[in-house]
C-alpha cells in the first residue's frame, strides 16, 4: 500500500479530527497543506466537491472526516477507536454525529465572526506554512475570500449569536455526557472524544494542537476564551489533548521537514 496521504487545512478543526486520528493510530502519512480559496481545483479533482480533509488511502480519495475514520478503523483496526462492545460503539458512533452536526458547523462560524476582522491572524492561522509568493496571493485576495467566506458559512453578527448559544450547549451536553472514567463513552478514548476535542479547538486552542499560532491572538478571541475557561468541557479538552494528543505520524517529505523545523523554533520562541 501507498502511504496514505492527507490534503488539509492547518488550522480546520474538522481536518484536526482526521489528522489526530491518523496520529492516534501511528499511520505514517504525507500531507498537503492547502491554502483556504485556492484549494478548489486540487480537491474537486479528487472527490468532485470542494470541502476538505481529504484522505487517499489504498487509492481511493476519501472526503469527509468521519468516512477517513471509518476507513482508518477497517486499514488500521489497532489501536481502536470504535469501542468492541456494540452498545458502546453505537453510542460512540451517535455522539460523533452530534458534535459533528451541532458543535463543528456552528463552533467555526462563530469563531471566523470573530477572527474574520483580523486578516493578520487568519494568515497566520492557516497560511503561514505556504511560500512566500502564495502568502502574497492571498494577502492580495483576502478581503474578497472573506466576503465569500462570510456568504458561504452564513456569517453575520444574527447568525453569529446562534452559533455561540449552540456551542455553549454542546459544551454543556458534553459535561452532563461525561462517564465516571472521564470519558464520553465507556472507559477508554474512542472516536466520541477525539470527535468532541478536535472540534473544540479553535476555542479551547490546546498547547498540543500541531500547528502553533504565529500572530497574537485578536483580543475578542481571547475575551472570550477566558470567559469559558472554567468551562468543564474546556478543562475535559485541554486534559484530552495533553493525554491523547501524543506525536505526529507524518512522513517527513522535503516540504514538511522544513515546516516542521521552523514550527518548532517558533514554539520555542513564543514559549520564553
Amino acid at each position: 500500500m501507498d502511504t496514505p496521504e492527507l490534503w488539509q487545512f492547518t488550522s480546520s478543526h474538522f481536518n484536526e479530527k482526521a489528522r489526530w486520528a491518523l496520529d492516534f493510530k501511528r499511520v505514517p502519512h504525507i500531507r498537503h497543506s492547502l491554502i483556504p480559496g485556492f484549494h478548489v481545483a486540487t480537491v474537486k479533482r479528487m472527490t468532485g466537491k470542494t470541502h476538505v480533509p481529504v484522505l487517499k488511502l489504498d487509492g481511493n480519495a476519501i472526503s469527509d472526516s468521519s468516512k477517513i475514520i471509518e476507513a482508518l478503523e477497517r486499514v488500521y483496526p489497532e489501536p481502536a477507536l470504535y469501542p468492541a462492545d456494540p452498545d458502546q460503539r453505537r453510542r460512540a458512533l451517535e455522539l460523533e454525529d452530534f458534535y459533528d452536526e451541532e458543535l463543528g458547523p456552528y463552533i467555526r462560524r462563530w469563531i471566523f465572526h470573530v477572527i474574520l476582522p483580523y486578516p493578520k491572524f487568519v494568515r497566520a492561522a492557516f497560511v503561514s506554512h505556504a511560500s512566500p509568493a502564495a502568502q502574497l496571493a492571498q494577502r492580495a485576495m483576502s478581503p474578497l475570500i472573506g466576503v465569500v467566506m462570510r456568504r458561504q458559512m452564513d456569517i453575520n453578527p444574527a447568525t453569529a449569536e446562534v452559533a455561540r448559544s449552540k456551542t455553549m450547549a454542546a459544551m454543556d451536553g458534553l459535561e452532563r455526557e461525561l462517564q465516571p472514567s472521564g470519558y464520553l463513552v465507556g472507559d477508554r478514548f474512542t472516536v466520541a472524544d477525539l470527535t468532541a476535542a478536535a472540534l473544540l479547538s479553535p476555542l479551547v486552542r490546546p498547547p498540543e494542537f500541531p500547528y502553533k499560532a504565529v500572530a497574537p491572538l485578536p483580543e475578542p478571541l481571547v475575551k472570550i476564551r477566558d470567559a469559558v475557561s472554567t468551562h468543564p468541557a474546556f478543562r475535559w479538552t485541554l486534559q484530552t489533548y495533553r493525554e491523547h494528543r501524543g506525536e505526529s505520524a507524518e512522513v517527513a517529505t522535503e516540504a514538511s521537514a522544513f515546516r516542521i523545523k521552523r514550527d518548532a523554533s517558533r514554539t520555542a520562541t513564543t514559549g520564553r
